[in-house]
């Protein structure tokens, strides 16, 4: 570990050039060629250490990059280890103006600094220094997806497959403060469309079913589902309905944000959704959505990775914790595969999806020469 921090080191300022040469290729996921130029830097990136690259073709969203490294995986002993990240951001085109990429105050500053452009070059400079140092030993898989921050429509299915190869995942996303991430909760999204009975709320107010009365029925159900001790949270976070304030509104709408610490409560709450009714006989209620992403729950073969890395960076003096969060990502997937799945390995920072958005600088050495660490003691 001290001779990887000291690479580490040494190799930070290239880091820090393609990490930049990334961010100002702005690629919000719903720009197929934003995200397929950001791609291509990463891609040379990959090509110019040895990797045999191959393009997971798109037509709607951004190809999905796959890089392996090493030694072809032969044998369940020689499972490959996946580093699992994104290219996509949250910023739409044109962000830079207002949020420059730039380095002061210690920090690297930009729109997907932390979440996560920092994270691909740390991992393309960990496969570096291995293979720079003769230790690149097992296969080493870098899938790099466009569609991460929607929801991974298209690169669920390729994330999952190639995983189902490996014997680990590395998810590059940001630390929680200084951590490791060993849990995350699953999220699911619904959307309930009412439709009621239109009528002039003066002449004609019995006639009328209001679908804002009976949408009010609804939050209050939906809300009452909530079970904190369980780590299951609904909220409904947009509505809306109705037309003038003289007519009794016929149509309203609401949409649920859901997260559940288990995943066994998926399917009882997906229940629950699909047998909401309404109060009021003469409205009709329209439910659509379900989970969108397992829970990551906190298992033997993460726990088994946590504590190999905390081992590492105790040879170096440092201190390393594991948190878990009501986040999800790419790795909730994986986790739900059963494959050892470790989160929260990329950059230390803050603001992620804010206008603050940066990488504390101080730490990129000694988390780059940890994940160099975590990736040569998984070969």
């Amino acid at each position: 570990m001290r001779a990887l921090l000291a690479g580490a080191r040494r190799k930070q300022p290239d880091l820090l050039d393609l990490a930049r040469r990334l961010v100002q290729v702005e690629s919000p996921s719903d720009v197929k060629a934003a995200v397929d130029a950001c791609g291509a830097i990463a891609c040379e990136a990959g090509r110019g250490l040895g990797g045999r690259i191959k393009l997971h073709r798109q037509r709607n969203y951004g190809d999905v990059l796959e890089m392996r490294f090493g030694p072809r995986g032969k044998g369940d002993e020689k499972k490959p280890v996946l580093l699992l990240g994104h290219l996509d951001t949250v910023w739409t085109i044109g962000t830079l103006r207002n949020m420059p990429c730039r380095i002061a105050d210690g920090r690297l500053w930009g729109p997907g600094t932390l979440d996560m452009k920092v994270g691909v070059a740390m991992a393309l400079t960990a496969i570096e220094m291995l293979a720079e140092a003769a230790l690149l030993n097992r296969e080493v898989i870098l899938l790099l997806n466009s569609d991460e921050e929607i929801g991974s429509p298209v690169s669920r299915p390729i994330t999952e497959k190639i995983a189902g190869d490996c014997g680990a995942v590395f998810v590059l996303e940001p630390a929680q403060g200084l951590a490791y991430k060993t849990a995350r909760k699953g999220t699911g999204n619904w959307r309930i469309d009412i439709r009621g009975v239109a009528a002039h709320a003066g002449v004609d107010f019995e006639k009328g079913a209001s679908a804002l009365r009976e949408l009010s029925h609804v939050i209050d159900t939906v809300s009452g589902w909530t079970e904190l001790k369980r780590g299951l949270t609904v909220s409904v976070g947009v509505a809306g309905g109705g037309s003038k304030t003289n007519v009794i509104p016929a149509e309203a709408f609401a949409e649920v944000d859901v997260r559940i610490a288990k995943i066994s409560d998926g399917p009882r709450i997906e229940r629950r959704f699909r047998s909401l009714k309404a109060a009021d006989e003469r409205c009709e209620l329209t439910v659509t959505g379900g989970i969108n992403r397992p829970p990551m729950e906190r298992t033997r073969g993460t726990a088994r990775l946590y504590a190999q890395a905390r081992t590492l960076v105790g040879e170096v003096g440092f201190v390393l914790d594991e948190a878990s969060t009501g986040g999800a990502s790419d790795g909730n997937f994986t986790s739900a595969l059963g494959i050892p799945t470790l989160d929260g390995m990329g950059a230390v920072g803050e603001g992620a999806h804010a206008s603050h958005e940066s990488v504390e600088l101080e730490h990129l050495g000694p988390r780059t020469a940890l994940l160099a660490g975590m990736l040569a003691q998984s070969s």
